[in-house]
């Protein structure tokens, strides 16, 4: 279970990263349970060595907490972590990137913001493709066998926008050459 993390030592606040599988909105179903939870990936450009180092610094982080706090004392020998390589991904949008899959309870939404730090409430406004940075915190966990460390996310601060990654496209596209003449709508 995601909780705000008050260590202080496994928060992370990225560089700009590109903000894919976005629903910081609406909590979505994660998983097969049908768990609904805040969620997005966030794709990291691999020469971000800053916002590499903080996330390994703040799993590292994790990592004791779980020692001392739910695996027994001991680091487990396997352990699933969250930093993941893109090129390792069937989606052609993470090639080239390093990414985390964050997500928080329907209790903890998260906050969406512009640059001055102004909430967003326009859901047009943050979607699946624009750039931004995020706050983003690591906890361990040990749930039905799994141990590792999981990625929450607390916020996202919008910066640009960037072509969308969902493939919807407008009214206008969709029927562009239907002209309906009033008479045949009384047919």
């Amino acid at each position: 279970m995601t909780q705000i993390n008050k260590n202080k030592a496994t928060q992370v606040t990225t560089g700009l990263v590109r903000l894919s599988y976005e629903h910081l909105w609406e909590p979505a179903p994660v998983n097969d349970n049908g768990d609904l939870k805040y969620s997005a990936s966030f794709l990291i450009k691999p020469d971000d060595k800053v916002t590499l180092k903080a996330i390994e610094k703040a799993v590292e982080a994790a990592i004791e907490l779980g020692i001392s706090k739910c695996w027994g004392g001991k680091k487990p020998s396997t352990l699933q972590l969250p930093l993941h390589d893109g090129n390792d991904k069937e989606d052609i949008i993470y090639a080239g990137h390093m990414y985390v899959n964050a997500k928080s309870s329907p209790k903890n939404k998260p906050w969406i913001v512009d640059r001055r730090k102004a909430s967003i409430d326009d859901t047009s406004e943050v979607y699946s493709g624009c750039y931004g940075y995020a706050a983003i915190s690591f906890y361990p966990f040990n749930t039905n066998g799994n141990k590792g460390v999981g990625c929450g996310v607390n916020g996202f601060m919008k910066v640009k926008d960037g072509d969308p990654l969902a493939n919807r496209i407008s009214a206008d596209d969709a029927f562009d050459g239907i002209d309906i003449e009033e008479d045949d709508l009384l047919d």
